[in-house]
């Protein structure tokens, strides 16, 4: 009888010992679960900031490499209103070789500080120089446009882009005129035609 009471409570004791360990192994997984679901969410977030950092080192290497296809920055805030005197100025023949410049004059006729962010020539014989500080409303302005006409010739025209915070943002300058050639310097040899062999008879 005592055997058979002993062997019973031994049963008890294995079952209630397999069953706390089904309950910690239960717990213990669930425990990993979520470790896991954790981990491969921290991994995503990770992935995802190291993507936008490359991209963004990507879009400013190629703005670094071109400077000259990069988007200029635009003003934000309020706009206003840039009225220019003129927007097109001929400076007539001059030898090539020659810098000339001219002055273009604004006012800034709306009710917000005109802010000139950027001015860029379309080619680098072609510089302008812009006030920087904001202008102030009913104030006056200027911007110096300097062409190079080193290794031009026959008819130029020029455009300087301003970018400010204007509607539009953007407005253009044009500086034009003739290169009469350097007679001194020596003409460009034409090229040589190419000639091409005769196909072989077969």
């Amino acid at each position: 009888m005592n055997l058979s009471r002993n062997f019973k409570n031994t049963a008890l004791s294995i079952f209630a010992f397999a069953a706390m360990a089904c309950f910690f192994v239960s717990c213990g997984s669930d425990s990993g679960t979520d470790a896991t679901a954790a981990a491969r969410e921290s991994l995503t977030s990770t992935t995802k900031s190291i993507t936008a950092d490359a991209g963004n080192a990507a879009a400013n290497a190629v703005n670094a490499a071109n400077p000259a296809t990069a988007t200029p920055p635009v003003p934000t805030g309020p706009t206003t209103t840039m009225t220019l005197d003129e927007t097109e100025f001929d400076f007539g023949t001059i030898d090539e070789g020659e810098k000339v410049s001219h002055v273009y004059k604004f006012t800034n006729t709306g009710e917000e500080p005109l802010i000139i962010s950027n001015a860029k020539g379309s080619c680098g014989c072609t510089v302008p120089k812009w006030p920087k500080d904001p202008i102030a409303p009913g104030e006056k302005g200027e911007i110096l446009v300097e062409f190079n006409s080193k290794n031009k010739k026959g008819k130029q025209s020029k455009r300087v882009t301003l970018t400010a915070n204007t509607n539009p943002t953007q407005s253009f300058l044009t500086i034009k005129g003739e290169v009469t050639p350097d007679p001194n310097k020596p003409a460009t040899p034409a090229a040589k035609p190419t000639i091409t062999p005769p196909a072989a008879a077969n």
